[in-house]
């Protein structure tokens, strides 16, 4: 016995479409018009009243008709408008709906006059589109609509679909009212309520399942698609109060995205973690072995800082998980910091200001000093340094630096051999080093000694970097006139009590760590690092990653995605490619890149295989990950 083929009954408004059409003709028609905001709003107003139910249907209809003074001429326009409205997900499935064709319909409370031009392109041709229609006078005004046709009605959708008696399963995909009665009235087997471009309350209460975009349809159905694994199921976790446009960006893209403001101890992450796909987390929280271990699905952490020590990015590594960070986004924030702190210093401002405070008056220049023609001596000339060096030197000063890497000078930048020669020359000395562990204590009591009388010390870089109790030390007996503090050998997790010995200390400035926060700085990163995360798992690209081979490639059209992660030992591509002949699969592209310890293979395949070749490439030997992407 043959199995009768299942068919699908799609919405057009806000489905098909980003829009309800008549609202888009509405903004046309009344261009000009002084009312045409209020009017706009009560036809949006009497649109979602008729789709909710709260309403007819018939009324809707003729309320809408009446406020909107369109003619037939108008309909070209709207059409072209409506080409560009297409639903983000259903235009990257056309193809399905191209595939599928016999067996998709289009039932809408809509009008054929605009919803055939836009489905025609999509290969549904209008015997299979059941709409309204318009009444025009004979000036060509849009007048009224053909009241005889059922989907004029209230729940003439049921009707119209009883018409059709359509043979094998029914399932209906809209968004509203009208789309869930015919599930409810048993002549729709599923109603999927479709929630990509609105979410209505009553449809998705009423849905057998709730599809934020066509890609979750066509998974549940197992049905060809754009890409293997919706979006909507890919779940991302951001920690510690990141900007919320990092929530816009991955949202919008289709991802699920929890935010929560504060970080998470190792027990509460290990706990969270499970069933994450993306973490994203800021300086504080602790991505460990042991909570690695707990990660079952995690493919990517985002640190939305420059610094990972926070991450054990071996262990990411080893279980094929790859990290990126924003190196260049808070670069001018700190610059700024730095710049502002090292005239405040100089100046001696932040005493003068408590003296103000507590009541006292002290007008002298003395320990008060400009900056310019002053030494400024650069520890770190990346690209913290090199900017700090190109405006120090515009306000006048001389600047040395000094770097372990060869690197060229910018503008009249003096190189140091050594460090200790950048500390003998130096005014101000400003640390702008990297988080590597062996950088521990890197300014210590011997690099304070060998600095100038009466310098100033800034770091901005890493609380470790620096032996504190020296530099307490060093301020107390005047060894150093001042100094500007604002990364600790350990800050707390989260705002509250705060101990150093630099406390109370004269001409110190101490800062909770705020060199790269501000607005710019973190709208920066979190445009930056969500877009790493989607490169990543939407085309597999590793560019800028910092523990992984990095590989750059176009996504392909009409081709599938393979994405391979293994161990980096001997003949892996060549049991890859064992595999793929053995099921004849033929290889349009391929892209290998290796470090020491893992190998990232990607490649692009003719559209159609067999899916025993995914269980294949999984049982390879040394496999650390296996992903089909699209």
């Amino acid at each position: 016995m043959v199995k009768e083929r299942r068919k699908y009954v799609f919405d057009f408004d806000s489905t098909l479409t980003r829009v309800e059409a008549l609202d888009v003709l509405a903004e046309m028609t009344l261009q000009g018009k002084s009312n045409k905001k209020e009017i706009i709003e009560e036809i949006q107003k009497i649109t979602n009243l008729g789709i909710d139910g709260d309403i007819s249907f018939t009324e809707s209809l003729e309320r809408r008709i009446q406020l909107l003074n369109a003619n037939k001429s108008d309909l070209e326009g709207l059409v072209s408008e409506l080409r560009q409205k297409i639903s983000k997900s259903i235009e990257s499935n056309k193809e399905f709906f191209e595939k599928f064709s016999d067996d998709i319909y289009v039932i809408s409370c809509g009008f054929k006059e605009f919803i055939d031009p836009i489905v025609k392109e999509y290969n549904i041709p209008s015997d299979r589109v059941y709409a309204n229609t318009f009444e025009f006078d004979e000036d060509g005004k849009i007048i009224g609509f053909d009241e005889e046709n059922p989907l004029s009605q209230h729940n003439g959708k049921i009707e119209c679909l009883k018409q059709m008696d359509l043979d094998g399963e029914v399932q209906v995909i809209g968004d509203g009212y009208s789309d869930y009665v015919m599930r409810q009235a048993g002549i729709a087997h599923k109603f999927f309520a479709y929630t990509e471009n609105v979410h209505r309350e009553k449809a998705a209460d009423n849905a057998d399942h709730v599809t934020p975009n066509m890609d979750e349809f066509l998974f549940v159905n197992d049905l060809p698609r754009n890409i293997s694994y919706p979006k909507n199921r890919i779940k991302i976790l951001l920690l510690e109060n990141v900007h919320p446009a990092a929530f816009d960006n991955l949202s919008e893209d289709g991802f699920s995205v929890e935010l929560v403001k504060n970080s998470l101890s190792e027990e509460e992450l290990i706990e969270k973690i499970k069933g994450v796909h993306v973490l994203g987390i800021r300086s504080k929280t602790q991505v460990t072995r042991n909570v690695l271990e707990a990660a079952n699905k995690l493919l990517v952490v985002g640190a939305f800082c420059i610094g990972t020590t926070q991450i054990e990015l071996e262990n990411c590594r080893k279980n094929g998980v790859v990290v990126f960070n924003a190196p260049y986004s808070n670069t001018r924030s700190v610059v700024e910091l730095a710049i502002g702190e090292i005239i405040m210093l100089m100046r001696s401002i932040f005493p003068r200001s408590t003296e103000i405070h507590n009541g006292q008056w002290h007008k002298t220049a003395l320990g008060s000093r400009e900056v310019r023609g002053k030494n400024l001596g650069i520890v770190g000339y990346g690209n913290i340094g090199k900017q700090l060096s190109v405006l120090a030197e515009s306000l006048g000063m001389r600047v040395y630096y000094y770097d372990v890497d060869d690197k060229l000078a910018l503008g009249n930048a003096i190189k140091c051999n050594t460090l200790e020669n950048l500390l003998n020359v130096s005014d101000v000395v400003t640390l702008h080093i990297d988080d590597n562990k062996a950088n521990k204590n890197f300014i210590g009591e011997r690099e304070i000694n060998q600095m100038k009388n009466g310098a100033i010390f800034v770091n901005l870089a890493r609380g470790f970097v620096v032996d504190i109790k020296a530099l307490a030390n060093a301020l107390k007996s005047g060894k150093l006139a001042g100094a500007a503090i604002d990364v600790y050998p350990e800050e707390p997790r989260s705002n509250g009590n705060f101990i150093t010995e630099l406390q109370g200390l004269n001409n110190v400035i101490l800062t909770p760590h705020i060199g790269g926060s501000t607005e710019e700085a973190q709208r920066d990163i979190a445009d930056f690092v969500p877009n790493k995360i989607m490169a990543y798992i939407n085309s597999g690209n590793t560019v800028d990653a910092v523990n992984f081979p990095n590989i750059r490639l176009p996504k392909q059209n009409n081709a599938h995605r393979f994405l391979h992660i293994h161990k980096n030992v001997p003949g892996i591509m060549a049991k890859i490619n064992e595999v793929l002949a053995k099921y004849e699969m033929n290889i349009l592209g391929q892209y290998l890149s290796t470090d020491s310890d893992v190998g990232y293979v990607i490649t692009d395949l003719d559209k159609e295989y067999n899916k025993d070749v995914i269980k294949a490439l999984k049982k390879i030997e040394n496999t650390i990950k296996f992903r089909v992407l699209y």
